[in-house]
C-alpha cells in the first residue's frame, strides 16, 4: 500500500520550494515508515535547494526530525510501531572498515531506504541526507530511527538529528572536553551554541563564546558560556588568551567554517591544545598556515563530522539529560511553523536571529 502525504519539495536550483503531494511506499525489508511530528529547518536543507550538495532534483527536504514509527518491514527488530524516534543520517552498517575497527561513528557505508518516495506522476525524489522529513510521513532505513523517551518534546528532540548533535558532539566526542578545561567557541549560531552546551555538560571550567552578534552571545551565556566576546569590538585571539592567563584555550571549536575564523581558532588555543572544525566550508575556500606553527604549537587539528556521534549511544543519553533539566534543548527552538512556511524560514536564516525554525505537524 502507498501513502499520499503533503511534503516540501525543491524542484530546481535556487527556486522556491513548493508544498506538494508525494507518494510514500509501505516499508520493505530493513525499512521503517515514520509519521513525522516535528522537523527543524537546517542550513543544509537550504544548501540542497540551492544546488550546493548535488543536482539530483527534485529533493524532498528536511532531516532534523522526530516522530512515531507507523510500520516496519521484514527483519526489523530494533524499533517497532508506536516507538517515538529521532531520525538520523548515520545508520551504521556494522561491516565497513570503520565499523570493523570499532569506530562506528565514522561509518563509511550508512544505510538508507532502498525504495524511493515519488511525486504523484512517479518522478523519484532525492531525500535530503537520506531522510526527507518535511513530510507528514517518510520512509527511512530502520537504522535511521533511534528510539528515545516519549516524554521529550518532538520539536526539541528532533534537533539532535543534525545541528544540535553536531555542536554537542564537537565538544564532547571530537574535542574530548574534560572537567576544568578552558573552551572557546567561535561562531554561536545553532551549532556553536550547541557546542557551548556540550562544553558545559562536559564540565568545562571556562567557556568563552565568540560572535559578532550580541543576541547570539546572550543565548550562549544562557546555555553555559562563562564569558562572551564580540569580535567586532575586540580581537578574538587576544581576548581568548587574556581570559586564559595569556595561554589560549585547551579546546577551540570553530563553528563558522571560514579560513579567517579557523586561523583565529588555531592561534587562540594553548600549546598542545585542540582545534575542532565543525563549521562547514565551501569548496573554493583555501587555508594557509605556516607549517612551522602547525608543528611548533603541537596538539590536534580535528574535523567533526556529525559531532562524531553514534546515535544509538548519544541520542537516548542526551534526551535523558534534557528530561532531567540538565540540557536546555528548548532554547534552540526559536519558533514553530507550519509545513507551508519553510520557504519563509529559509529567508529568516539570512537575518541571523533564528537558531531553529521547527515545522510542527
Amino acid at each position: 500500500m502507498a501513502h499520499q502525504v503533503r511534503a516540501v519539495v525543491a524542484r530546481g536550483k535556487g527556486a522556491p520550494v513548493s508544498l506538494e503531494t508525494i507518494v510514500v511506499p509501505d516499508p520493505g525489508p530493513g525499512e521503517a515508515l515514520v509519521k513525522v511530528e516535528a522537523c527543524g529547518v537546517c542550513h543544509t536543507d537550504l544548501h540542497y535547494r540551492e544546488g550546493g550538495i548535488n543536482d539530483d532534483f527534485p529533493f524532498l527536504l528536511g532531516h532534523e526530525a522526530a516522530g512515531v514509527v507507523e510500520a516496519v518491514g521484514e527483519g526489523v527488530t530494533d524499533v517497532a510501531p508506536g516507538d517515538f524516534v529521532i531520525l538520523n543520517w548515520r545508520a551504521v552498517c556494522g561491516q565497513c572498515r570503520a565499523c570493523l575497527r570499532g569506530r562506528p561513528w565514522y561509518c563509511f557505508s550508512t544505510h538508507n531506504a532502498k525504495q524511493k518516495m515519488t511525486l504523484t506522476d512517479g518522478t523519484e525524489l532525492s531525500p535530503a541526507l537520506g531522510i526527507g522529513a518535511f513530510a507528514e510521513k517518510t520512509l527511512v532505513a530502520a537504522g535511521q530511527c533511534t528510539k528515545v523517551d516519549r516524554a521529550a518534546s518532538a520539536a526539541a528532540a528532533g534537533l539532535l538529528g543534525c545541528g544540535v548533535m553536531a555542536g554537542i558532539g564537537a565538544a564532547i566526542n571530537t574535542g574530548n572536553v574534560g572537567r576544568g578545561d578552558s573552551v572557546a567557541v567561535i561562531g554561536c549560531g545553532g551549532v556553536g551554541a550547541a557546542a557551548v552546551a556540550g562544553a558545559d555538560l562536559a564540565g568545562a571550567g571556562k567557556i568563552i563564546a565568540v560572535d559578532i552578534d550580541d543576541a547570539k552571545l546572550a543565548t550562549a551565556r544562557k546555555l553555559g558560556a562563562t564569558h562572551a566576546v564580540n569580535s567586532k569590538e575586540a580581537d578574538a585571539v587576544e581576548a581568548i588568551r587574556e581570559l586564559t592567563g595569556g595561554f589560549g584555550a585547551d579546546v577551540v571549536i570553530e563553528a563558522v567554517g571560514r579560513p579567517e575564523t579557523y586561523k583565529q581558532a588555531f592561534y587562540a588555543r594553548d600549546l598542545a591544545g585542540t582545534v575542532v572544525l565543525v563549521g562547514v566550508p565551501t569548496p573554493e575556500m583555501k587555508l594557509e598556515l605556516p607549517l612551522l606553527d602547525v608543528f611548533g604549537r603541537g596538539g590536534a587539528l580535528k574535523s567533526s563530522w556529525y559531532g562524531d556521534c553514534l546515535p544509538s549511544r548519544d541520542f537516548p543519553m542526551l534526551i535523558d539529560l534534557y528530561l532531567q533539566g540538565r540540557l536546555d534543548l528548548d532554547t534552540f527552538v526559536t519558533e514553530t511553523i507550519a509545513l507551508d512556511e519553510v520557504e519563509k524560514a529559509f529567508e529568516r536564516m539570512h537575518g541571523g536571529d533564528v537558531l531553529r525554525s521547527v515545522v510542527v505537524f
